[in-house]
């Protein structure tokens, strides 16, 4: 007969502990990351601000450069559409492309990059959680870089990845896998990366080049588009006409190259360009190496290529990619370390 189960009374001796479930503890949540980094700049503190928050280094100059026939073909068809609105409507034909000139000044309007961020990289703004460790190592990181942090703003992508960005003219972003994971000054070290971009106007100078070449862009991509969507027998027809639309914008594209920069640097245009795009990323990594974070940005690198070291490429891919490989930035690293 088995006993019949009562409540304990006293003197039964001690109530074994229930057994153990299996399965992992709901309630057990993983250990944050360490907060190792040392905070002299913070609230109530006196920091030195440098005189010049933000400069063109040469790489800013260089995309600007490079970019200048795209933007004179964007304001060719910019320019076009002037005057079909001029004959049509009335509209002074240079009024189209007085405002588009102009509207490169939202790139530093707050409102217009807060809707670059979050519809055009996805980024959302820190929770409070989020936001508590992520501002004092900002605060911490601009205040040793002498720089206002107060004009920029932080954003968290939403992704499992270890990456940050600079955009516009004030937006920092990194991962929420970057938050979870990353001590305090590899944390630091990773801003300090992208910092170095808003100081050597890396990041607006790029979203501008990008800007301006957007007309001419489109008006490729719309005619190739248009071209395969009709039925065939007006595709002739279609095509004949894009294609010497395209003809034209692509001759006036190369004319204008050639005459800024030659016919040898017109071959060559599109590695020039993946090459300033390398070595605005080697100086970003140079600025967050003179504030002091060589060794954890090294660390960075080093996990992401021990997490994924990228496939063997070939040489033309190499040379027109925009990012140095991980070995590369590192052999760069060494003289800080």
């Amino acid at each position: 007969m088995s006993p019949t189960s009562r409540p304990p009374e006293p003197g039964d001796g001690p109530v074994p502990p229930p057994p153990p479930q299996s399965g992992p503890d709901p309630s057990a949540t993983a250990p944050p990351p360490p907060d190792d980094l040392v905070y002299e700049h913070g609230p109530g503190r006196r920091v030195y601000y440098t005189a010049r928050q933000r400069r063109m280094d040469v790489t800013a100059l260089g995309q600007l450069a490079l970019s200048l026939p795209a933007f004179l073909t964007s304001a060719l068809v910019v320019l076009l559409v002037g005057v079909l609105l001029d004959i049509g409507s009335g509209v002074p034909f240079w009024m189209p492309a007085a405002l588009w000139v102009a509207s490169g000044a939202l790139v530093f309007h707050r409102p217009t990059e807060d809707l670059i961020a979050r519809y055009l990289f996805g980024l959302r703004r820190p929770m409070p959680r989020e936001a508590a460790r992520l501002e004092p190592v900002w605060r911490e990181v601009t205040a040793i870089a002498g720089v206002d942090g107060g004009r920029y703003r932080l954003w968290v992508e939403e992704s499992d990845g270890l990456d940050a960005l600079a955009a516009a003219g004030h937006v920092v972003g990194v991962t929420r896998y970057a938050l979870e994971h990353l001590s305090s000054r590899r944390l630091a070290a990773v801003l300090a990366h992208e910092l170095g971009h808003h100081t050597g106007g890396h990041a607006w100078s790029l979203l501008l080049c990008h800007w301006y070449g957007l007309p001419g862009r489109l008006v490729r991509r719309a005619l190739r588009a248009t071209a395969l969507s009709l039925v065939t027998p007006v595709r002739c027809a279609v095509y004949l006409t894009g294609g010497v639309l395209l003809l034209a914008l692509g001759g006036f594209d190369s004319a204008v190259a050639r005459l800024l920069y030659g016919l040898p640097l017109l071959l060559v245009l599109p590695y020039l360009s993946a090459a300033v795009g390398r070595r605005a990323e080697l100086r970003a990594d140079r600025h967050a190496a003179a504030l002091g974070f060589a060794p954890e940005l090294a660390d960075v690198l080093e996990t992401l290529y021990a997490d994924g070291p990228p496939e063997h490429e070939s040489a033309p891919a190499r040379l027109l990619s925009t990012h140095p490989d991980v070995p590369t930035r590192l052999h760069h690293l060494r003289r800080h370390l």
